[in-house]
Formats: structure tokens, C-alpha cells, sequence
């Protein structure tokens, strides 16, 4: 794709001092860290989740179980994404059960995604309920989904994209907002 860079929203400090900030909305909200635990959605919403954790556990002193969680087979469009999809592990190696889960992804746009982490992570058991943190928020929902944390809210274009780079995946670390359809 030859997508035009249109501008950069975040830079590595930026990320690193939203995600402090998500991590601190997180032990005001619950009230500390007792009974949470943290899901990322895959990919860079599991790297995310491990980031708030480990800001979690040096703020309060307290072990909290991570674990990451793939949605592939509970999209509704996986016959569109690709022909021969890509199936990542699901790696939640706790009870969740009565826990408050701390629900982890990089962007929240339609909404679809958040719907299928959820409903995946019903069959893992029922925890005491589920929030919502996600670094970017643009717009744009086609469901009744809202985050409880939100890292930056950018109104977007329905044309843009809005690409999160970790460096665990992509080497560096920034928040870019392209716009489609420039090939």
C-alpha cells in the first residue's frame, strides 16, 4: 500500500507517559490492584497490556497476572482477511473467574475488535466484570463499545488509518495517522 504519511500523534515519550497515565486511571478506578488482572488483544495490544502491568506492578507493589489473548476465530469477517489466517495462542494462565480484567488494545475504531476479545474471553470463565483501556480511541464505532481508559482520543476521517508502531513488532515507537487510498 502507498499510503501518505499524514502526521505523527505520539513519539516513544508520548506512548511511554500515556500508558504511566492509563496504568494510574486503572488503580484510581479499582481502587488498587487487588483481584485485576490484565488481557491484550493481539498483537500490539498484548505488548500494551505487558507495559500497563509492569507500570501497575511498580506503582504497587503487587503481582498481576497478565496474559494475551487472540480473537482470530471469533471474527466475523475472517473469511475476508485472509485465505489461510493466522491463528496466535491464546495464553491466559489464570482463573478469571470473579476477577476484574483490564481489556487491552492499541486502537479502538469500529468496535469489532473489543466484541470478539469479549466473547472469547466469556469462554475462559466469568470474571467480576471487564473494562476497557486502549491507547488510541478514533471514532467511528458501529457498536456500543466505549473504553473506561483512553490513552488519546483522535477524531479521525473514516478514509485514515491510524498505525500504532511498537517496538517488540515494528522497531519503533510512534502513532501515525495515514491517509487511505493514495496507490
Amino acid at each position: 500500500m502507498n499510503e501518505k504519511r499524514k502526521r505523527k500523534i505520539l513519539d516513544k515519550e508520548g506512548i511511554e507517559r500515556t500508558l504511566k497515565r492509563i496504568a494510574h486511571e486503572i488503580i484510581e478506578q479499582n481502587r488498587g490492584t487487588k483481584n485485576l488482572a490484565i488481557v491484550g488483544i493481539r498483537s500490539r495490544g498484548a505488548f500494551l497490556a505487558e507495559r500497563i502491568t509492569a507500570r501497575l506492578r511498580e506503582i504497587e507493589k503487587a503481582e498481576i497476572p497478565v496474559g494475551t489473548l487472540d480473537i482470530t476465530l471469533y471474527r466475523d469477517d475472517l473469511t475476508e482477511i485472509a485465505e489461510q489466517p493466522v491463528f496466535l495462542a491464546t495464553e491466559i494462565n489464570f482463573d478469571i473467574n470473579g476477577k476484574k480484567i483490564i481489556l487491552v488494545d492499541d486502537v479502538l475504531f469500529s468496535g469489532r475488535t473489543v466484541r470478539c476479545a469479549l466473547d472469547a474471553l466469556i469462554d475462559f470463565g466469568r470474571p467480576a466484570n471487564i473494562q476497557l483501556a486502549v491507547l488510541i480511541d478514533r471514532g467511528h464505532r458501529e457498536l456500543p463499545i466505549r473504553p473506561d481508559y483512553v490513552g488519546k482520543n483522535i477524531p479521525t476521517a473514516i478514509n485514515e488509518i491510524v498505525e500504532v508502531r511498537i517496538k517488540e513488532i515494528d522497531g519503533v515507537e510512534e502513532v501515525i495517522i495515514f491517509e487511505a487510498g493514495q496507490e
